[in-house]
């Protein structure tokens, strides 16, 4: 098969795993809001508390959640719409792994939504059933919970590779947390009920909540396909279905995670803290921990892999480097007038490079001298773009510019590993 076939397929299958994990967290989100609307939507009981009034503020704090989770999918699934018309794979590849923040922030935010819809759950059903119970201490519990995930779904919702990443790490040893919450409070509000006479029907309402908690089956959530086994024990069967003694996620749910890590959509330890959390690992982790060396081979750990992600970040010495734009900012109209609004605005194309590249390519410290430099970058982009659009006698399209740019984006050597930068 031809490389450039090769690299098509490999873009292909690619975007369809971005697109597998967009709709999967989308569909997880769609039952979090879901449970929130029935919260909200319940009338008040005839005796007792419900989450209404000073309660309210509660379910307006997911109802928040929700929205910068939808806007971040919505942004992915844009994006991963332009790369499928990009021709040229780096630039594609480029393209997907922008949505990986978005996607990995909304994949973990959805995660600790349902965490606080259990919460919720927990509350209206005490507030429901157990007139004995304080309700000031419900709210103040409320109020405890809401602060320790306040930090992560702050990181999450910036959308900020690092940030999201440190976020993700995080994730098991701040589930371990939520989850000894979950537990006291169930335990005292039983305590309670029972030295107030409850009847057993009270009692099984809070304990139903419990039951279903997402703390006890966290993601990934489970489709209905041959299981996979992540775990000390992991053997490949003969059927090609990975088994072993820990832990079960789906082989198509492997092979996604797959795909995007090896694109360098996720990373390797956010895709850890997932299965971590799904393994129900998270009451012993007292300190983010990694995965048994065969699930990482498992998923397309490599030297390679880790090196995508590590560049741009304060652990491979670059938190120092200055973001580059590609599309020069002097020029922000020209290209907003050929499609880089919104979600493809030209500050989300910007690269991290080492200083001394970055003040090569734009000739040298001095920028108003460099710009005297006809190889000075912002000069020469701007000139290819005007000349390809005098021989085309037409306004470039959007993708015709990040064709042209991605091909003097490798000509100068310049990685397609984009990050934000700052606007104006």
């Amino acid at each position: 098969m031809p490389r450039r076939q090769e690299a098509r397929d490999s873009d292909s299958l690619t975007r369809d795993a971005v697109l597998a994990g967009i709709a999967e967290v989308k569909a997880s989100l769609g039952g979090v809001e879901a449970a929130l609307s029935n919260l909200a939507g319940r009338p008040p009981p005839l005796v007792g508390w419900s989450l209404r009034g000073v309660f309210t503020r509660y379910l307006d704090h997911g109802s928040s959640q929700v929205t910068w989770m939808k806007g971040a999918l919505g942004s992915a699934t844009a994006l991963t719409c332009v790369a499928s018309e990009v021709e040229d794979s780096n630039m594609e590849q480029g393209l997907l792994r922008m949505t990986g923040p978005k996607l990995q922030a909304a994949l973990f935010g959805t995660l600790l939504l349902a965490t606080w819809v259990d919460f919720l759950q927990l509350a209206d059903a005490v507030l429901q059933n157990c007139p004995t119970c304080s309700v000031e201490k419900v709210f103040v519990d409320l109020h405890r919970v809401q602060e320790l995930m306040e930090p992560a779904l702050a990181d999450l919702s910036s959308q900020d590779l690092e940030r999201v990443e440190a976020a993700a790490v995080a994730m098991p040893e701040l589930m371990g947390r939520l989850t000894r919450e979950f537990n006291a409070i169930h335990r005292e509000a039983r305590a309670s009920m029972k030295l107030g006479g409850q009847v057993l029907a009270a009692v099984r309402a809070v304990e139903m909540v419990a039951m279903i908690s997402t703390l006890k089956v966290s993601l990934p959530r489970l489709p209905p396909s041959a299981p996979a086994s992540l775990g000390v024990g992991f053997v490949m069967s003969s059927g090609g279905v990975m088994t072993g003694s820990r832990l079960v996620v789906s082989a198509e749910w492997v092979e996604m995670m797959r795909r995007l890590v090896r694109a360098g959509v996720i990373s390797v330890p956010a895709v850890s803290s997932a299965v971590l959390i799904h393994g129900g690992q998270v009451l012993m982790a007292q300190a983010p921990r990694d995965l048994p060396k065969g699930v990482r081979d498992a998923l397309g750990d490599s030297p390679e892999v880790r090196g995508m992600h590590e560049t741009g970040r304060a652990g491979a010495g670059m938190s120092d480097a200055p973001k580059h734009h590609v599309l020069p900012q002097e020029h922000r109209e020209w290209f907003e007038r050929r499609g880089f609004n919104g979600d493809m605005d030209i500050d989300q194309f910007c690269v991290r490079m080492e200083r001394a590249h970055h003040e090569a390519i734009h000739g040298g410290g001095n920028w108003k001298l460099g710009r005297m430099w006809p190889g000075e970058w912002n000069r020469l982009i701007m000139k290819a773009l005007r000349e390809a659009e005098a021989r085309a006698g037409r306004t470039l399209t959007r993708n015709v510019v990040l064709r042209i740019v991605g091909e003097n984006m490798k000509a100068y050597d310049i990685p397609m590993n984009f990050t934000p930068g700052r606007g104006r």
